[in-house]
């Protein structure tokens, strides 16, 4: 209750101290403005640099935004020192009610591209939209029709993103965009999720099928099997979130790695041990099997489709580990 009484104490701070839209002044408007523009000329600044390296061609297209970010925040500086002098106040969205709350780039990394497309949408239409309000409200001519002039170019914005990505991302720039986010969702999804497929499928098998033939009992081998999974999961999970931060290989976050990784064992192992409900041992046996053979067989696509392993190589090498581990499990379970 403490807990909750602190939240809400705090958020009645926070609001005494934010401002309503309609009580600022035109000096506070065009103050807004200035910081407004500043924000987006730094985000649109980080969005080019985390796209540089893999996605160059639209990384050129955020520094044209950019640029033209820059250009707008000199305009309203220019007629702000001239109505109101010098000084300008820190007037910030986040002092003022109505404003999105925006994630601070720099704790939301690394941002996909289609992530970083549907923000700049967002970004555009909101300041379109603060724009629009604040001509309504300006009394001085020459302020609102600067604000009315920026406002048509946020709405142009969005189509002038269209039309430079048209003439940045020719052909074979987006060619080869298109093959780096392959390779990055090849690092960062398809490589922990096929590592963790592979050891939940293949390293299961031995606990598995020993202990069905040793007890010949349908329930110590779902036991088995189930508590193998979950241990070889976690055991995964964590491996892979603490082999390495992303930072270097650009395998991205190591949580959303280890989850990929942990859920991928954890579901490799679980499939040819849920048969075992089946209280029959010789029918829960063959669909074991059955479930083994299509587990290989996924396997064997995944490394063809995505790591371009000939389909023949790939299939053998997978049949060979999963036969060595099947076998090892049989013999110690009749042993």
């Amino acid at each position: 209750m403490a807990s909750i009484s602190c939240y809400v104490e705090r958020f009645i701070v926070q609001e005494n101290y934010v401002r309503d839209f309609n009580s600022l002044s035109q000096k506070e408007i065009l103050a807004l403005a200035i910081s407004l523009e500043e924000e987006d000329e730094r985000i649109y600044s980080d969005f080019g640099e985390s796209l540089r390296e893999n996605f160059p061609g639209t990384a050129q297209v955020f520094e044209e935004m950019r640029q033209e970010e820059i250009e707008h925040r000199r305009k309203l500086i220019e007629i702000y020192k001239q109505k109101f002098g010098e000084h300008i106040p820190l007037v910030r969205r986040n002092d003022v009610r109505g404003f999105v709350q925006r994630k601070p780039i720099w704790l939301n990394t690394p941002l996909r591209l289609e992530q970083i497309r549907a923000q700049f949408g967002a970004m555009e239409a909101e300041t379109r939209r603060f724009y629009q309000h604040a001509a309504q409200r300006a009394q001085d001519a020459s302020i609102r029709l600067l604000l009315d002039d920026l406002a048509a170019a946020e709405t142009y914005h969005v189509e002038r993103a269209a039309e430079l990505e048209k003439e940045e991302l020719k052909p074979e720039v987006r060619e080869e965009e298109d093959k780096a986010k392959r390779r990055l969702f090849v690092l960062q999804i398809v490589q922990p999720g096929l590592a963790g497929l592979m050891d939940g499928s293949v390293s299961t098998l031995a606990p598995v099928f020993a202990a069905a033939f040793a007890t010949k009992n349908t329930w110590d081998a779902f036991a088995v099997g189930l508590a193998a999974s979950l241990g070889a999961g976690i055991s995964m999970g964590f491996a892979e979130a603490l082999s390495d931060d992303g930072s270097l290989t650009g395998r991205g976050t190591p949580w959303l790695r280890g989850l990929i990784c942990g859920a991928m064992t954890a579901l490799g192992g679980i499939g040819h041990t849920l048969p075992y409900l089946i209280h029959n041992f010789n029918v829960a046996t063959t669909v074991a099997i059955i479930v083994v053979l299509i587990e290989l067989a996924t396997i064997t696509w995944v490394r063809h489709r995505f790591m371009d392993t000939p389909p023949f190589s790939a299939a053998v090498q997978v049949a060979f580990g999963g036969a060595l581990v099947f076998a090892t499990g049989i013999l110690i379970g009749n042993s």
